[in-house]
């Protein structure tokens, strides 16, 4: 499947407006809380938006991954810097998994 991502990005946005016509003291907090995420100004544009495209990645956020794959872009972000962001995202899914086989083990002492 492929997405065409420039689309689905203005389709996004614009089911977004029509939600926050619908909710907007929810709309309000949100944005409040996405405005204030770097309010301390100690991580840059890009590296803000590497973060974000990591964890797009982890919590399978399409939406997520298309506005933020623009944003790393206009915010200087090369596409080997992305793949880096990228790398630490299937590390960390790999290091989840890893975390939770080791509650199954558990389950297993405990079935016994």
């Amino acid at each position: 499947m492929s997405i065409n991502w420039n689309d689905y990005r203005k389709d996004l946005l614009g089911n977004i407006g029509e939600l926050a016509a619908e909710i907007p003291e929810t709309m309000k907090g949100y944005k409040l809380l996405a405005d204030s995420a770097n309010k301390q100004g100690i991580l840059d544009k890009k590296t803000q938006e590497l973060i974000s495209l990591a964890v797009a990645v982890t919590t399978r956020c399409d939406g997520c991954i298309s506005i933020h794959t623009n944003e790393a872009l206009k915010a200087g972000a090369s596409k080997q810097e992305i793949s880096a962001a990228l790398a630490v995202a299937i590390s960390l899914n790999a290091g989840a998994a890893l975390v939770y086989s080791s509650h199954v083990i558990d389950a297993i002492g405990e079935s016994h």
